[in-house]
């Protein structure tokens, strides 16, 4: 009798959790830019600074959506959706109350409100009422009013109002046309309950006037407006308008009489002919917001010292290293209190975006510092990821002649990454037929980048070797710790269970597999066949995203909690354990 190795799941063959896994790790979930950017098949890139070849093949973006990304998520959405309503369901609370996606969280709102289980009645033969339809409709809703004071895991205003933006792009409109989600001859996008969540938002905050003063304070005056127009909403008095100086015109019918009389508006007026000192006083007093100040201030004045330091109190961490050049070229990274303040936002970072703002300071220990905030960002991620169990991790750097054109890429990956482990618990060796073990000399991204500098790509292709090597070093997983193993390359190497029986060979008895694909010519199977062999988790990621700032931390922890690839559709997966424990949001009382 003959047996035969099973591919790897092909799209059709992906049950719900498989391509719920695949979406986490491939996606940058990544659709706004407030930038100019470049679009190279689909891809974007910020025009500032793009290398000489993605200026040359780049059609040029406007900042806003990009709808491209924005299609291609939407898709997978609503693909899983179509799988299994309720873990759709699952993984759109999870995403609002788990995670810092900001853009994803809009996606999978937007789904929810427009998708068809809206708690209709079904009824039995005879006309009556059987039971109802789950209502995963107000899944959206929960997102839209879920409010946690200083939490950053709820909608900002700007996300409300793109949740209706998404759904009005013509592209996103006809995704749900063809889903079944509205009428094929309508020529309106579906809006599903958008307007009615959005209108219960504004009335929340309209009953809570302190809680409307301060976002519109907080830069969101135009987006409230925006908000309401679209909502069509109809406030209850004529604070709402006084609060976002938003005079009313009367229809032609006369029937307006909110907002009619001549009540005084709380307008932003610039500071013209207004000194230093007065604006100072009115950012104190009035509690302004730095997006609330800078564009108001004269010409002949400008963001002055004085000015940014009355602001700071209401920058958050991550305002504070976004704006570190401003910082810098005003002379205030001197200033004891403001460096001290910022230190303390380097240490916090969750992203990895200070890699770019790095490029625009001229102080090499400042640059330094933003590139340490990167590390934080990476250190965070795995903490989060290891902390219920302490995980030793084995990486494989494929240097072979394969990975030619190549290499640079796994260089610049691996540099984001590495230092967000331990120096005790990562073990890395490059290799093509021979293995090199390989060891930062600090717990930094300097320090990765010094040790990968040598790597040139060329020879043949065993992974084997790269253990072996690691196993000659004296690399032992302690009792109670799992070995995760992550191979950097094109997978074209020896025969999976050749592999295999390395593993066990060395004593080493892995707990996952996962692959940071990185192909300049064809694609090898030889860790998939590997993990099949041990019957390991297992889980693959483009190169590609590690160039995405915020999408780092979220695949260094995908990658951690690995699924399980087996034969059968459906096989269970580690990762969405978390998911699955999510509660489903519930509308507020």
């Amino acid at each position: 009798m003959t047996t035969t190795t099973p591919s790897l799941l092909s799209e059709a063959q992906k049950g719900p959790a498989e391509k719920l896994l695949d979406l986490t790790l491939s996606s940058s979930a990544h659709l706004w830019h407030n930038r100019p950017g470049l679009d190279v098949g689909g891809t974007w890139h910020a025009k500032r600074g793009a290398k000489k070849d993605i200026a040359a093949r780049g059609a040029p973006v406007k900042p806003g959506l990009h709808v491209p990304a924005a299609e291609r998520l939407y898709a997978r959405l609503l693909d899983i959706h179509g799988l299994n309503g309720e873990l759709m369901a699952r993984f759109a609370s999870y995403a609002l109350t788990q995670t810092e996606w900001r853009d994803l969280k809009v996606a999978c709102c937007a789904l929810m409100l427009v998708q068809p289980h809206a708690g209709q009645p079904i009824k039995d033969d005879d006309g009556s009422v059987a039971f109802h339809d789950d209502d995963w409709r107000a899944v959206g809703e929960a997102m839209i009013l879920f409010y946690e004071k200083k939490s950053t895991k709820m909608l900002t205003p700007k996300s409300v109002l793109r949740v209706a933006e998404l759904l009005e792009n013509p592209v996103i409109a006809e995704l749900n046309k063809i889903a079944g989600f509205s009428d094929a001859g309508s020529k309106k996008a579906p809006l599903g309950r958008w307007k009615r969540a959005a209108s219960r938002w504004l009335a929340i905050r309209e009953k809570n006037l302190p809680m409307l003063q301060g976002l519109v304070k907080a830069g969101y005056k135009e987006t409230i407006k925006n908000i309401a127009r679209k909502a069509g909403y109809k406030p209850e008095s004529a604070a709402f308008f006084q609060i976002l100086g938003w005079k009313q015109k009367q229809a032609a019918g006369g029937h307006r009489s909110i907002g009619m009389a001549n009540e005084k508006l709380e307008k932003r007026q610039r500071f013209d002919g207004v000194s230093e000192a007065e604006i100072c006083e009115a950012i104190v007093e009035q509690k302004l917001s730095y997006k609330d100040v800078v564009g108001r201030l004269p010409k002949d004045v400008g963001l002055t010292p004085a000015v940014m330091v009355c602001l700071l109190p209401s920058l958050s961490d991550r305002d504070l290293r976004m704006l570190t050049p401003t910082l810098e070229e005003l002379g205030l990274m001197t200033e004891p209190e403001i460096r001290k303040r910022w230190e303390k936002a380097i240490a916090e970072s969750t992203d990895q975006r200070s890699l770019q703002i790095a490029k625009n300071v001229r102080s090499k220990a400042l640059k330094d510092k933003l590139e340490e905030a990167s590390d934080n960002a990476a250190k965070k991620a795995v903490a989060e990821a290891t902390a219920e169990q302490p995980v030793d991790v084995m990486f494989l750097i494929d240097k072979s002649g394969s990975m030619e054109g190549a290499i640079d890429k796994s260089k610049e990956a691996l540099s984001r990454i590495l230092a967000g482990f331990p120096q005790e618990k990562v073990h890395i060796a490059s290799f093509d037929t021979v293995g090199t073990v390989l060891k930062p000399k600090a717990p930094n991204r300097a320090a990765v980048h010094h040790m990968l500098a040598s790597i040139k790509a060329g020879g043949g292709t065993m992974h084997a070797a790269g253990v072996r090597a690691i196993y000659n070093a004296g690399m032992r997983v302690p009792a109670g710790s799992k070995l995760v193993v992550i191979v950097v390359g094109d997978e074209a190497g020896e025969d999976g269970a050749q592999l295999a029986r390395a593993f066990g060979e060395y004593g080493y008895a892995p707990a996952a597999i996962a692959v940071m694909v990185n192909v300049s010519g064809a694609r090898g199977r030889t860790i998939q066949d590997c993990a099949r062999a041990l019957g390991l988790p297992y889980s693959e990621v483009g190169i590609e995203q590690f160039e995405d700032p915020y999408q780092v931390p979220r695949v260094l922890r995908a990658l951690l909690e690995a699924p399980k690839l087996g034969a059968v559709v459906g096989a269970q997966i580690a990762w969405l354990e978390r998911v699955l424990a999510t509660p489903i949001l519930q509308l507020p009382s």
